[in-house]
């Protein structure tokens, strides 16, 4: 699975957990008032987190918090909680998780490309 499949599921778990008919009320409006449609998510993460204070004001922390920890989860990631939630960067976390996915994959790529070259030699 992509991260931005993993990172599109975390947003959907965090919506539905105050409900279905809000999860589907939030993506309304985010593509709506805010043009910004449920896949264009991952690659306007900035755009998506001003939309979702603007809707939520400080309440989105909360929702933050919730799509953070359930991407580390889907990542298999401890979330590196930072007990001050006013100091919460979430386009910083999404990226810094964007960064370990993609390490762990470049990693896993050049495992299986070493694995071959034994295999074939």
């Amino acid at each position: 699975m992509s991260f931005e499949e993993q990172l599109l599921e975390a947003i959907d778990e965090a919506f539905s957990s105050i409900g279905e008919g809000c999860r589907q009320a939030i993506y309304y409006h985010l593509e709506k008032k805010y043009k910004l449609a449920k896949q264009n998510i991952p690659s306007q993460i900035e755009k998506f987190s001003e939309a979702i204070e603007r809707i939520f004001d400080v309440g989105a922390k909360v929702l933050e918090i919730r799509i953070i920890n359930n991407l580390y989860r889907k990542m298999e990631c401890s979330f590196p909680y930072l007990f001050n939630k006013n100091s919460l960067d979430f386009i910083n976390y999404v990226e810094s998780a964007r960064r370990v996915f993609n390490s762990h994959n470049e990693e896993m790529g050049m495992r299986h490309q070493r694995i071959k070259l034994a295999e074939c030699g």
